[in-house]
């Protein structure tokens, strides 16, 4: 079979309008998806990334854009700007989060620059916990080539909120945040390898991912960060308590890296890879408690996210299928969209149902979630403004 002639990003400049959907999908150097028809390149910055990245479209795709765009502009179509809504931001930090990865490769990111990103971050979070929960829980895009970046957003969030889980300060939560936005900095396309290859690593890869703690803290270092337990919990956030972790082997193990573990390998569970689907986080979580023999800090993280956190497709007593919206919390039980009817079929429109309810009560999770792929977050939440 032929392969599809590709555009290189500059010659479709013409084409994106920042802010606007985009008519056709953005894919990397190696083909791996970046953005799908439908998202929008945020800004200009967030453009020139993409060009950094070798981005390029599908000929077909431009072709039929152009033809489109003609037949719309009869004189010229005004365009009206989308507003930008809460989803929108949580994308826009994936983005400057590879900025900020790429300069940092390059020796041009200061400690500060990280540390105002890690703020900012925070603040997203307390925008709202759930909808910071279904971006970590339901990820239906299979962006490979971001899992990076992805990735280290979802340990954050998760680490912040299991550190509030255990009463810690505030300086101990912004320190987990930064270390899990910057755990794996040395091996970013690494990361993105491995995530779409379908063979076991190789020798070399190997090699990489156990000198990768070290390496990233080196990389913080250079780039001004003098924080002892931000650099600490980098080095050793793949070390064990019984000595069995890397690289250095060692059996005291800070509670910080302890815990940025246990957020590491629960995110790097529930996230789809290609020669994988996602574990549901409901088994993740029994896993967890069962390696770390019920410890603290495993109970406080499943504790954070919930046994049925958003983003998770379970089952109604109604028979129908939804999607948590709302964790259950402070007596109040879990909220769900539903994505089927009464017997399982799935259809357009949503139903919002408490499961306190008995009729909505929550069988068990979706054993089967292959007619459910791809929940977008605006079906269930609505467009929350930024």
């Amino acid at each position: 079979m032929q392969s599809i002639e590709r555009v290189p990003l500059p010659e479709v400049r013409d084409l994106i309008v920042i802010g606007e959907a985009l008519p056709f999908r953005v894919l990397d150097e190696p083909g791996r998806l970046l953005l799908n028809a439908g998202q929008m390149v945020g800004s200009e910055r967030q453009f020139e990334m993409l060009v950094e990245r070798g981005a390029w479209v599908e000929r077909p795709a431009v072709e039929e854009a152009r033809r489109a765009r003609a037949a719309a502009s009869a004189p010229a179509v005004e365009h009206a700007i989308r507003k930008a809504t809460l989803f929108d931001l949580w994308e826009a930090a994936v983005w400057e989060l590879d900025d900020l990865t790429r300069r940092l490769a390059k020796g041009g990111v200061a400690a500060q620059e990280i540390e105002a990103y890690a703020e900012r971050l925070i603040a997203l979070v307390d925008r709202d916990v759930d909808v910071a929960l279904f971006g970590c829980i339901r990820q239906d895009d299979h962006r490979f080539a971001l899992y990076a970046l992805t990735h280290g957003v979802h340990s954050a969030v998760l680490s912040l909120l299991t550190a509030r889980q255990l009463g810690w300060s505030v300086d101990q939560a912004a320190c987990l945040v930064k270390s899990a936005l910057t755990m794996n900095v040395a091996m970013s396309e690494l990361q993105a390898q491995l995530a779409e290859q379908r063979d076991p690593p190789s020798k070399r890869q190997l090699d990489q991912i156990r000198a990768h703690p070290h390496a990233s803290a080196e990389m913080l270092r250079q780039a001004g960060v003098t924080n002892a337990d931000w650099l600490s919990t980098v080095e050793d956030h793949h070390e064990r308590p019984d000595a069995g972790g890397y690289p250095r082997g060692v059996n005291q193990v800070s509670e910080l890296a302890t815990l940025l573990r246990a957020a590491d390998v629960f995110m790097a569970k529930i996230s789809p890879r290609a020669m994988r689907a996602a574990m549901a986080p409901q088994l993740a979580a029994r896993q967890l408690f069962q390696q770390d023999g019920g410890a603290p800090l495993a109970t406080a993280l499943i504790r954070a996210v919930g046994v049925y956190p958003p983003g998770s497709l379970v089952l109604l007593a109604s028979g129908e299928v939804g999607v948590v919206t709302h964790r259950a919390v402070a007596g109040r039980a879990a909220q769900v969209a539903t994505l089927s009817d009464r017997k399982g079929h799935p259809v357009a429109a949503t139903q919002h149902r408490d499961t306190a309810q008995a009729e909505f009560a929550v069988s068990g999770p979706l054993k089967d979630s292959t007619a459910f792929a791809g929940v977008l977050p605006e079906r269930i939440y609505g467009l929350i403004p930024a």
